[in-house]
């Protein structure tokens, strides 16, 4: 990732610089807990989207500074209560901010993460970046709610599902490319695209990510291998499993009245052997090769060349 950095390299070391002064708090337990998020790493992603959608306009790194800092902090934040939600003990190979402490700081950790960025956001004063931001956290939220809702529901469809990443993923992806052309008054067109090229993206991303569950080993995911589906998050490659194999919602539905190790690698060999990775992995490529498509259609130049790579490195990633 470092050479796909490269371009934004000097300014995204000083967003890390941003991030650490973001999560100092007066209360030793709310520093820790923060400090132990941001050391944990993390692809920044979002960062980058936002500095390099920034360019396409009157490039102002202060501005596109607090705005790519403040997009972190909340993917940080939802991180967080995530672990809550999920029970989850590890995240990239270290203690969840839940396992370290509990589920009352981890809670009010993701608050305070949520509130530093928004104080981070008042020095932006483009109130369209308002605008979007308010609406993003709030869609964010609706996708963690339906999340928890559909939680063991073999019932749900496809269209559930999508809708679902859209809110917890894609969303913070497009807007990160779209807030970033905000904070350099790019013409709304190209804001227009930015937003639906990162939609795509992170739209592949996240059913990458659904299909690593299941092909990652736990030192390339930092958790055990299977989470979503022991955790009764219904992902696409179980969906495509369950169309191509009759029997195999019976036996999922058998594992969550009585839940075993030995029964879940069970079905988790099913599902490997079904041909619905190879599936899902389709889907993710249709979604990534909309965005190489949105993307020919920017400014060309260094900053166009560099989307695309990222672009295409999440599209092959294998952790």
């Amino acid at each position: 990732m470092t050479e796909l950095y490269s371009h934004v390299k000097n300014d995204l070391q000083q967003i890390e610089q941003e991030l650490e002064r973001v999560i100092c708090a007066d209360h030793p337990i709310l520093e820790q807990a923060s400090s132990q998020l941001l050391k944990a790493g993390g692809k920044r992603i979002r960062p980058v989207f936002v500095l390099l959608s920034a360019r396409f306009g009157d490039y102002d790194f202060a501005n596109a500074r607090r705005v790519a800092a403040a997009l972190e902090t909340i993917h940080m934040a939802s991180l967080v209560h995530d672990d809550v939600i999920d029970n989850a003990e590890l995240r990239r190979g270290s203690q969840t901010v839940k396992a370290q402490y509990d589920n009352k700081v981890a809670m009010y950790t993701g608050d305070f993460l949520f509130a530093k960025a928004i104080e981070l956001m008042t020095n932006v004063h483009q109130i369209a970046a308002h605008q979007v931001l308010s609406y993003s956290m709030k869609e964010m939220c609706l996708g963690e709610i339906q999340q928890i809702k559909e939680q063991f529901d073999l019932e749900q469809n496809i269209r559930q599902y999508l809708r679902r990443i859209k809110r917890k993923t894609a969303l913070l992806i497009a807007v990160s490319c779209q807030l970033g052309a905000i904070s350099s008054n790019t013409a709304i067109p190209l804001q227009q695209k930015l937003y639906r090229f990162g939609y795509n993206v992170g739209m592949s991303y996240q059913i990458i990510d659904d299909i690593l569950d299941f092909t990652g080993t736990e030192k390339e995911l930092g958790k055990p291998a299977g989470g979503d589906l022991r955790q009764g998050n219904i992902t696409l490659p179980v969906f495509y499993a369950m169309e191509m194999v009759p029997t195999l919602k019976e036996q999922i539905k058998a594992y969550y009245a009585s839940p075993s190790e030995e029964e879940l690698q069970r079905i988790l060999a099913i599902i490997k052997k079904s041909g619905s990775i190879k599936r899902a992995s389709k889907a993710s490529q249709a979604y990534l090769a909309g965005a190489l498509s949105i993307a020919q259609q920017f400014p060309a130049g260094q900053t166009k060349n560099s989307m695309i790579k990222i672009a295409k490195y999440i599209g092959r990633r294998k952790f």
